[in-house]
């Protein structure tokens, strides 16, 4: 199997999950998806990693975002392991996380890097907009856990980027100034955003959020 790339369609699935049987594309619907995997149950980082999506919902929710998570342990443990989630990181999880243990789900999106572990997924992100095409994709090692407020500040960015002609510059954050795509004339900046913008460089040009 080939690696997803950017634009792809995700592809979609059925597969036994902690809140019943997931049809992938029907279960997320018109929203945005966060999708990620995990080497296996009762793992130290992973752990923490579950128990911070679960608080973050809140967060997710308001962008329009569902979360599911994947695991190639049965379903027995993941119920076992929800317990040791909620008991040791104060929330409760209250997303799907996929029992891929045929491994299915995993080989469809390229979870399995056989020259770092032979049998557990990597730490791999995918953000799948409502078109259901790939938006970003990340891979993390075993060892590091992920940062889901960089998560949350790229979905910020995906649906800003989405809707208006621009793009965010480094280490943006929502509220913060964004650049205008070289695509847009300066006559068409001026009836786009009406807020004004600041040229610094014929192609560098600053404006204040839009959607602000």
């Amino acid at each position: 199997m080939a690696s997803l790339r950017l634009g792809d369609i995700a592809p979609d699935f059925t597969a036994i999950s902690t809140e019943g049987t997931i049809n992938f594309h029907e279960w997320l619907g018109d929203s945005w998806a966060v999708f990620f995997s995990h080497p296996a149950d009762f793992t130290p980082v992973c752990t923490t990693e579950l128990g911070t999506v679960a608080k973050y919902i809140p967060e997710f929710e308001k962008r329009n975002v569902k979360v599911i998570a994947l695991s190639v342990d049965n379903i027995d443990s993941h119920y076992q392991w929800v317990k040791d989630i909620n008991e040791t990181q104060g929330t409760t999880v209250n997303y799907p996380i996929i029992a891929d243990e045929t491994k299915q789900v995993a080989l469809l999106y390229d979870m399995l890097h056989p020259n770092a572990s032979e049998n557990f997924t990597v730490r791999s992100v995918f953000i799948i907009g409502p078109d259901k095409k790939i938006k970003l994709t990340m891979t993390y090692p075993a060892s590091t856990g992920r940062n889901f407020d960089e998560l949350l500040r790229v979905i910020d960015s995906l649906q800003l980027t989405a809707y208006h002609q621009v793009a965010t510059p480094a280490n943006w954050k929502d509220g913060e100034d964004v650049v205008i795509v070289p695509a847009v004339s300066d006559e068409d900046a001026l009836q786009k955003f009406p807020k004004g913008y600041k040229s610094v460089k014929p192609y560098l040009r600053l404006t204040p959020q839009p959607n602000k």
